[in-house]
């Protein structure tokens, strides 16, 4: 299981923290990702994080998104600067490439003044 936690309203250019619990085997040796959908609009890639540390990014959240993860904790974490409009979606977490039975419910995060 994957649960994603830590969303909300802020304004435009505030900050969030996204956390994702997990209850998987082997935490540490996991590809995993964020991704985040707007409604009627297919679900996207945001951010991922390799087994090793290595990380890659969508090019509209780059150089503002920064994925992280602490093994000892099995949590995943999305640090948000920068927010703007357009970043406000459903975000998830899930493995790279994504599970289907692991897209769990999400967390809202909204950008608006």
């Amino acid at each position: 299981q994957l649960q994603a936690s830590g969303g909300g309203l802020v304004h435009p250019g505030g900050s969030l923290r996204l956390s994702c619990a997990a209850s998987i085997s082997r935490f540490r040796f996991q590809h995993l990702g964020w991704y985040r959908q707007v409604p009627g609009k297919q679900r996207e890639f945001v951010a991922r994080i390799t087994a090793l540390g290595g990380t890659d990014y969508a090019g509209s959240v780059k150089g503002r998104f920064t994925i992280s993860r602490d093994n000892d904790k099995n949590t995943l974490y999305l640090q948000m600067n920068s927010l703007k409009p357009e970043d406000t979606a459903l975000y998830y977490c899930n493995f790279v490439p994504s599970r289907t039975d692991y897209w769990g419910q999400g967390t809202q995060v909204t950008v608006s003044s």
